[in-house]
């Protein structure tokens, strides 16, 4: 009987999916991980609610470091922050393959395999909306002094956002809100930063820029659409370049002169 492990949509709780589907020492096609309310009930399954801990996890981690390496660690990394309800799956079933290898650590390069092949794309996906967004991001200055960022990503990318930040821009007091997946990137100026899920902030302090910020955001406005060449302007061109999806948190787009 084919055994699902049905686990909550985290790193930490699919690594203890992966960790108990291990365990069972069952094969790709007689166990599978399933993410809490995604569940599409089968005949002759049996159902396994897995309980998430940090020593499972853990484990999981270093098993992967140690036995497919770095970069098959950092392609599943990036795949478990997809949208795709699927990943937890793709990741048991890369791994579950990689045992049959003789060299584990090529693992990734083995992408005729369907559960690699979609590991590469969701982890390919994510790191290219990270990418985006660390050129698309826009910090504003609220009168507490805090930077602020909003973006709407549709994966969880925040864990690619901060280190990039954080390395430039340590001495200062900023946070980035992912409002789809209600989570923050809080950094404190000279510390480390931290995510923050499930805490309750006021909006309206969000809102509540300071008059530098004003002044600044209003001229940056008026500099873009001043150097821009009316009869060269390419809507297709600028589309590809910077999709719509990305422009309702920036500046350029949100603010009239």
């Amino acid at each position: 009987m084919k055994t699902v492990f049905v686990c909550n949509d985290t790193v930490t709780g699919i690594f203890s999916g992966i960790y108990d589907a291990w365990k069972s020492g069952k094969g790709e096609t007689d166990c599978e991980i399933v993410l809490g309310g995604m569940l599409d009930f089968q005949l002759f399954c049996d159902y396994v609610e897995v309980e998430e801990t940090e020593h499972k996890a853990m484990a999981v981690e270093s098993l992967i470091r140690r036995h497919l390496g770095e970069r098959a660690y950092g392609a599943i990394y990036h795949a478990l922050m997809s949208a795709d309800q699927k990943k937890g799956d793709a990741v048991l079933g890369t791994m579950l393959a990689a045992r049959q290898l003789k060299d584990s650590t090529k693992i990734m390069d083995h992408l005729g395999h369907p559960k690699v092949e979609k590991v590469f794309e969701l982890a390919r996906n994510v790191f290219g909306e990270a990418h985006s967004y660390k050129g698309f991001l826009r910090f504003r200055e609220l009168k507490n002094g805090v930077l602020y960022a909003e973006i709407t990503p549709k994966n969880q990318v925040l864990t690619c956002l901060a280190p990039h930040f954080a390395e430039r821009l340590p001495v200062e007091n900023w946070m980035i809100h992912d409002k789809p997946h209600k989570s923050f990137a809080v950094h404190e100026a000279g510390k480390q930063w931290v995510i923050v899920w499930g805490e309750s902030f006021d909006e309206e302090t969000f809102q509540d820029v300071s008059e530098k910020e004003e002044k600044y955001a209003k001229l940056w406005t008026g500099f873009c659409r001043t150097i821009a060449v009316e009869s060269r302007i390419n809507p297709k061109c600028q589309q590809k370049n910077l999709p719509y999806r990305f422009r309702g948190n920036m500046v350029e787009f949100t603010m009239s002169v």
